[in-house]
């Protein structure tokens, strides 16, 4: 091939990949601004309006404690019942664990109407557990523990995967090295396991608490919004949202510092780079 004819087929070439990384670059730069262009416009109009001096403290107060709270409650709960799961799903093969793996993630992909519907219907007064429970004088519906079950029952599956490959990265030579030195059982768990599960538990957890914190369809469905009693956060947004949509503004900028915080969190203990 002539020098003049290779060096044009090479101009070509070169033309082409520029022009190909150029709309790569188009592209990315367009969904980089989709994503965070809602919350820097959230920013800048509570700048303008001064946003944060039109929310009645009356009703942000008694709504942060009871997020605070509720979420609280909810990961001390993720973990109760989420540890011991994702520990059996890491250890154990039997037949349907997919289906099952399956069933534990739904509810995080599930519209949130019809995760609060399906609460309802299994712990409202006529649901299918509720005569018993009316029986011991417990009731769920519009109450605090409504709240915290709808946040659990989205919010767990977070801490429960992260933790099933947490325990599933462990060196089974490690555990057995225990084993040898007369560890065993909930000792073994607890002092060569959970150490070395505890980053990736502590990501999970963070996550868990951030999806806690937002929860709003699942809520509004089985607690309602009572203020000091179910409103929480995201309830209170949606209040504000009707009558001062500035005071609206002012309170989702503060659950997004905290959800931002969690997040920045959970990279960090996956060891994540941030940047």
């Amino acid at each position: 091939m002539p020098p003049k004819t290779l060096s044009k087929h090479l101009s070509r070439i070169i033309s082409k990949g520029l022009t190909g990384r150029l709309m790569l670059f188009i592209i990315a730069m367009v969904g980089l601004l989709f994503l965070i262009l809602p919350i820097m416009a959230l920013i800048i109009r509570a700048i303008q309006t001064q946003a944060w001096q039109e929310m009645a403290g009356g009703s942000l107060l008694p709504a942060i404690l009871l997020s605070l709270l509720t979420t609280t409650i909810t990961l001390i709960l993720t973990i109760l019942i989420g540890t011991p799961l994702a520990y059996f799903l890491a250890r154990h093969q039997f037949r349907g664990k997919r289906l099952l793996s399956v069933l534990i993630e739904l509810p995080v992909v599930l519209p949130p109407a019809v995760a609060g519907l399906g609460l309802l219907v299994a712990f409202g007064r006529r649901g299918l557990f509720g005569p018993m429970l009316e029986s011991v004088g417990v009731s769920l519906p519009f109450s605090t523990a409504a709240v915290i079950l709808a946040q659990t029952f989205v919010a767990a599956p977070f801490y429960i995967r992260a933790a099933q490959v947490a325990f599933a990265t462990v060196e089974p030579e490690i555990e057995a090295a225990g084993r040898v030195d007369g560890a065993d059982g909930l000792v073994l768990f607890r002092e060569i396991t959970l150490p070395l599960s505890s980053r990736a538990l502590g990501a999970g957890l963070a996550l868990s608490w951030a999806r806690s914190l937002g929860e709003f369809g699942a809520t509004i469905l089985f607690a309602g919004s009572l203020q000091g009693i179910t409103q929480t956060m995201p309830l209170l947004i949606y209040k504000e949202f009707e009558r001062n949509i500035n005071a609206a503004i002012w309170a989702g900028l503060l659950l997004i510092t905290l959800a931002l915080g969690a997040l920045l969190l959970s990279r960090y203990l996956n060891k994540s780079e941030l940047i």
